[in-house]
């Protein structure tokens, strides 16, 4: 089977998951020939590791995603922020390059959606959308190609992980409350970096203007907890699946790449 190159623009700790489980051969169809991060020393760790270990090939570090693009990875994955994927989607997608990403936020925007599609479209190139901390897009997309649905996203958090957001104030850390309640489009604008699930559940169902988020801060509460109900005229289905840390974001992309590659997907 042809071995596929790739690259990692975000280089924390979802990135290290990535590396981790290349290492331990659980990524045998993939070569990590570039990485790429906002700070050059956290790429540079990422590189390390593949150029420490016993592999055949190496890792060049990049100051930029451009330098990224010229070593002409196959796919790249990206780990770091909405954000940073609105600035890397199309020079990558232009580039021949896949995209495997989390911060799927980014495509909350309906215009940007259209154009990234488009330009995958126009260059032969796909941007896979890695699950993260939720389960059952399939349940999602195949109730919603049925019939009409509806579809509430309710997720639990500790009130310091929504510290330096517009919602915080100290009365949540012994006050249980909703936080925010609104569509994931309005969600993902106000919590860029924490909702990204919530937008991936209604691009695979109802859309970011049709799937209704609550946010609920709980005092000491540990982790993410993600509830994803929809109900239509035939079906009813539930998804719920806490995480205590991120690690299942990390390691969703790691199935990602392995049924990209896989003769059975799953």
């Amino acid at each position: 089977m042809r071995t596929h190159t790739f690259a990692i623009a975000g280089c924390g700790k979802l990135a290290h998951i990535v590396v981790e489980a290349l290492l331990k051969d659980l990524l045998p169809n993939y070569k990590l020939i570039g990485s790429y991060s906002r700070t050059f020393e956290s790429a540079k760790e990422i590189a390390n590791r593949i150029n420490t270990s016993k592999v055949n090939y190496s890792c060049k570090p990049c100051h930029s995603i451009a330098e990224l693009l010229l070593l002409k990875p196959d796919y790249i994955v990206e780990t770091a922020s909405p954000t940073a994927f609105r600035e890397l989607a199309l020079p990558v997608l232009k580039n021949g390059a896949s995209i495997i990403t989390l911060s799927i936020g980014a495509l909350a925007d309906a215009d940007f959606y259209e154009t990234v599609k488009q330009t995958a479209l126009e260059n032969n190139t796909r941007v896979h959308i890695a699950s993260g901390a939720i389960g059952g897009l399939d349940v999602l997309r195949t109730t919603s190609l049925m019939e009409d649905s509806k579809v509430l996203f309710t997720t639990k958090k500790g009130p310091n992980s929504l510290k330096n957001t517009e919602v915080y104030d100290d009365s949540l850390q012994t006050e249980k409350r909703e936080v925010f309640q609104g569509n994931a489009k309005e969600a993902i604008a106000l919590f860029p970096t924490r909702v990204n699930v919530a937008v991936a559940a209604a691009l695979a169902s109802v859309g970011p203007e049709n799937l209704q988020v609550s946010m609920n801060s709980i005092p000491g509460f540990v982790g993410d907890d993600h509830r994803i109900e929809i109900k239509s005229e035939q079906i009813h289905a539930v998804i719920d699946v806490y995480s205590k840390t991120a690690q299942i974001a990390g390691w969703s992309v790691v199935n990602t790449m392995r049924n990209i590659v896989s003769p059975i997907a799953f």
